[in-house]
Formats: C-alpha cells, structure tokens, sequence
C-alpha cells in the first residue's frame, strides 16, 4: 500500500488580483447608498475575484448578485470580510454558498467597532498629535509626516488585511473541508447577526406612544381615577414592543415586494409618523 502525499490546491487568485481588489477597497464608499450602504461597493471589490473563481458567465452573475446586499462595516476591516469571502466563494461547494452572506453580516458590525476604536479614536490621534505638534514649531513638515504616519498604518493595515483574510482562509477552509464547519460558522455569524439586528432594534428604532387611559373607579363617576400610561403597560410586557412592532411591520413589506417599494415605503413612513405625531399618538 502506497502513501498519497496531500497537497493543498493552489491558490487560484494571486497577488495582481489580490492588488485590483484592494485598489477598489479604497473606493467602496463612492457607491454608497441607503438601501444597501456598502453593498454594491463590496461587490464592486470583490469583482476580478469573482471572475477569476466563476469563468462561467451564468454562475459570475450569480456570485454578484449574492454580494449586492446590505453591508456596512469599517473601511480597513472591510479588508479581512473582503479576503475572507473570497476564499468562502473559491472553496465552498455550490450548496453552501449561503453561507457566505450570514459570515460577512456577522462579522461586520464587530469589527465595524474594533476599527473605529483603533484607526479612529486611537492611531489618528496620535499621529494629529505628533503633526500638530512640529507644525506650531512652524514647520510645514508636521502635517506632511501626520499623513505619511497615518497611511502607513491605513493603507498598509488594508492591503495586508486583504492577503491575509483570503490565505488564511483558504488555509482554514481546505483542512476542514470533511467537517461541518462552514455550516458552523454560518450559524455562529448568523446568531451575532440576530444580535447586532436586536441591539439596533431597541437602540436605534425609537417607537413610543404618550397615550394614557384613565380608569374610574366608579362607573358613574367622571372625576377622579387612575391614570394608566399605555407605554408603561407595553414597557412592562416587554421593552421596546412598539419598536419591534414596526420592525417586523416594514420587514415583512419589504420581503413581500421584494425590496421594489423601499424608497416608497420611507416616505410613506415619514408621512405616517408626521401625522401620528401631530395627533399626540406618538
């Protein structure tokens, strides 16, 4: 009995179309919209991957439009979700392509967070500091290295981000390819998608009524009696009830129609809660 020796396959993206999606990484936002925010920009990113792995036009058309929903995360960590599905779309059987949309909605959010904590509100600091700093010593040199400083750290951070999310992944996914782990990750992606969705529910969405209904006592007693807030009730059922309401109301139209009506839908609920809200009901 011989041995087979198992090689890993190659890679089938290199470093030129690894270079191509990080130069259309730094222009995700031009495409920026409300209805999917960053979606048509990944898409737009991940394209030469896309048509490197699907030479089949049928199957490239499909891979986009899989990579066209709502997506919206920090610019240098959309780096790693960018390698990351690149290699999920390289590897993963036909049957699992699903899985690709719950893994980039669960990772997005957090490291939507770690990015601003780090680029944002820490390494520019520092480096504004250091440039503000030489620059009231009246040298232009100050700004001139607080942009150098900067990038090296963004720029840089983004294009290793990318190699990186992609070998790693590739690495990851073709020495599990006999376990369920695709399936695993999409489930944990799938619950901390739920629950960023939740938190943003009860957060964001503010649905509150300062109806209140006054109970007497005496039937026949117009004066006095207790004054019940209707909040309150809803507050004590669970918080948050009337906010989730509305959710699950606009989803479920926007699942019905398909997405069609959605700038049609903003505007009739703006109009809905301006009239509800001059009539005190909300």
């Amino acid at each position: 009995m011989t041995e087979e020796k198992l090689t890993a396959p190659e890679h089938k993206l290199n470093n030129r179309d690894i270079w191509r999606m990080f130069m259309r990484l730094n222009t995700m936002r031009i495409t920026l919209n409300y209805e999917t925010l960053q979606g048509v920009g990944f898409m737009r990113a991940i394209a030469p991957a896309l048509a490197k792995i699907y030479p089949d036009k049928k199957d490239l058309s499909e891979a986009m439009k899989r990579h066209l929903v709502f997506y919206n995360s920090h610019v240098n960590f959309d780096a790693v979700i960018l390698g990351l599905s690149a290699a999920m779309e390289e590897t993963t059987p036909p049957d699992e392509k699903d899985g690709i949309n719950p893994l980039k909605t669960g990772l997005m959010g957090p490291l939507a967070g770690l990015g601003d904590s780090l680029i944002k509100f820490t390494w520019l600091p520092i480096v504004g500091s250091i440039g503000a700093s030489i620059a009231f010593g009246g040298s232009i040199f100050g700004p001139i290295l607080m942009f150098i400083l900067y990038n090296v750290i963004n720029m840089g951070a983004r294009y290793y981000a990318v190699s990186f999310g992609y070998k790693k992944g590739i690495d990851f996914l073709n020495n599990n390819q006999q376990s369920d782990v695709i399936q695993r990750i999409s489930t944990m992606a799938n619950v901390v998608g739920l629950m960023v969705v939740g938190a943003l529910i009860s957060t964001v969405i503010k649905v509150k009524t300062p109806l209140k209904i006054v109970v007497h006592s005496n039937v026949s007693s117009k004066v006095g009696g207790n004054v019940i807030s209707l909040q309150s009730m809803f507050d004590k059922i669970m918080p948050g009830l009337l906010s989730l309401l509305v959710t699950v109301a606009v989803y479920y139209l926007l699942k019905k129609t398909n997405g069609k009506h959605a700038a049609l839908l903003i505007i009739l609920m703006m109009i809905i809660v301006v009239g509800l809200t001059y009539c005190k009901i909300l």
